[in-house]
């Protein structure tokens, strides 16, 4: 697993800020837009396409994309669509997208052109994409069951996370209903969102996040979408040793 990019929905740097950790320089305070790559036995399953998907894959010289799953349908975590139409060249077959409804309604308006009808001018013009319907049951991809679980995300948004095998993907969220609990025990890695200090409306902050590890004892955490208040190493320094920011381009193996 790569970690391709584990800041908020407008990065760090933050355009026009002038705070001390937008401008420090140091690599782990360069957050892109949250995303994260699993190679698993039958190939790349990326989670969400955001913006800067181009410069993460380049970035950690990685190649195609076999499948993607979407958390939801915010313009952080779906923007960077356009940048799979190389993928059915290299797979033969249109992209799949594994998606709740409102995630594929909302690809569908944005990126209208590849969802027309026209015929195209030609090959690679548009993304060739196959939507596959997700709820909460569990379901197979690229070899492996992915189990999904509901977050809300704020007070109008539901989102989704996933685990897979003993780990767990869980950005944007500052609530886990109580039926998704159980399906987060006994998890060696929780990867999950934790924006700043100052509570949010659809966030966890650090301390609801830690209470989250606390609660379900993982091996291991790592804290993403993450804002420009918080920096890497001064944070990291005050955190339980079992829960660390997480930062773009770490690496995880998976068992």
């Amino acid at each position: 697993m790569i970690l391709l990019g584990t800041g908020t929905s407008v990065g760090v740097p933050t355009i026009g800020c002038g705070c001390r950790v937008c401008t420090s320089g140091h690599p782990r305070n360069q957050r892109t837009r949250c995303s994260v790559v699993l190679g698993l036995p039958e190939g790349n399953l990326l989670i969400d396409t955001p913006p800067d998907l181009r410069y993460q894959f380049l970035r950690e010289g990685l190649g195609v994309v076999h499948a993607v799953l979407y958390t939801h349908e915010h313009a952080d975590h779906v923007f960077g669509l356009d940048d799979l139409r190389l993928m059915p060249f290299f797979l033969g077959h249109p992209v799949p997208l594994y998606c709740e409804e409102i995630v594929e309604q909302r690809l569908r308006k944005a990126y209208d052109y590849a969802f027309a009808r026209e015929p195209w001018t030609h090959t690679g013009a548009t993304p060739q994409l196959e939507f596959r319907r997700i709820g909460t049951d569990p379901f197979e991809a690229l070899g492996v069951t992915v189990l999904p679980i509901r977050l809300h995300h704020g007070p109008r948004f539901k989102v989704l996370g996933f685990r897979i095998g003993n780990v767990a993907y869980c950005t944007d969220t500052n609530e886990i209903p109580e039926e998704s609990w159980s399906r987060l025990e006994g998890l060696d890695m929780l990867i999950l969102d934790g924006l700043r200090d100052r509570p949010h409306v659809t966030h966890f902050s650090l301390d609801e996040a830690i209470a989250v590890a606390q609660r379900l004892r993982p091996r291991r955490t790592l804290l993403t979408h993450i804002s420009h208040e918080l920096d890497h190493e001064e944070t990291n320094a005050r955190l339980p040793g079992d829960i660390q920011l997480a930062y773009d381009g770490q690496r995880i193996l998976l068992s």
